[in-house]
């Protein structure tokens, strides 16, 4: 299953029926579970752990050094989780000390080409990113959250559950759950309502989900008054608690 070309070091530890096409060099400290498939031309490095049934495209550069200046060699890692498709030319870095020494790659996300995940980055379940999307180090990407091509999120930012990155967004700022959100300087332009519909929200959960958002950025409401009504709205909708749960996570500061 490794093509002659490969070069594989053989502290590496790979399952039986792991696939490495030609010229690809996967490094002393990988390690890859059952069903991956390693395309031609990967570079696999560092303390890199691949989990089940992944599918990586040529040309990726997966588990090396962070772009950091502060990083000294430090033992950190990359850990990618199953069943993911990450597509041509991606870069992924390993974390820094600093940051918890871990960037982390969820299940079943849908990665294409030319993606950045830089260190310390944290990736949930089931995400979507574009061609050319790009994370800046120490950003959190939520579960069934979509970044568009060339969408492009700074450091230490939070992309919320189900929310939408169109093409082209720059986000300095992060950005609450089921929102989406546009522009050269990203500004939030309504609930990701395709979205959620395919994810099989009940059109009541829809509904209170644009009342949730007219209140964070329709109102006159203060930041603790906001937060306030929105617990409210949470008792009768589980949704809503997601908005809560971001709030008090990102400390106030959030797309607006």
């Amino acid at each position: 299953m490794i093509h002659p070309t490969a070069l594989v070091d053989g502290q590496a530890q790979l399952a039986a029926d792991v696939e490495v096409g030609p010229y690809s060099i996967i490094g002393p400290n990988v390690s890859i579970a059952t069903g991956t498939k390693i395309g031609p031309h990967c570079v696999l490095s560092g303390h890199t752990r691949i989990g089940k049934n992944n599918r990586v495209f040529q040309f990726n550069s997966l588990g090396d050094e962070p772009q950091d200046m502060k990083y000294l060699d430090e033992k950190t890692e990359l850990i990618i989780g199953d069943n993911n498709t990450i597509r041509e030319f991606c870069t992924f870095n390993r974390g820094t000390q600093q940051g918890g020494g871990i960037t982390r790659i969820g299940d079943h996300n849908w990665i294409m080409a030319y993606v950045h995940i830089a260190h310390d980055c944290q990736v949930g379940n089931h995400a979507i990113f574009a061609n050319n999307a790009s994370l800046a180090g120490h950003v959190t990407v939520d579960d069934w959250a979509i970044l568009g091509g060339f969408s492009i999120v700074h450091q230490f930012c939070t992309v919320g559950a189900h929310s939408f990155l169109s093409f082209g967004s720059h986000v300095n700022q992060s950005v609450p759950p089921y929102v989406l959100v546009a522009g050269d300087k990203a500004s939030a332009r309504g609930i990701n309502s395709e979205g959620l519909k395919r994810r099989g929200f009940s059109p009541e959960s829809m509904r209170a989900l644009r009342r949730a958002y007219k209140l964070m950025y329709r109102s006159s409401l203060s930041w603790d008054q906001t937060l306030t009504e929105l617990e409210k709205m949470a008792d009768d909708d589980q949704a809503i608690q997601a908005m809560v749960d971001f709030l008090a996570r990102t400390e106030r500061s959030y797309l607006r």
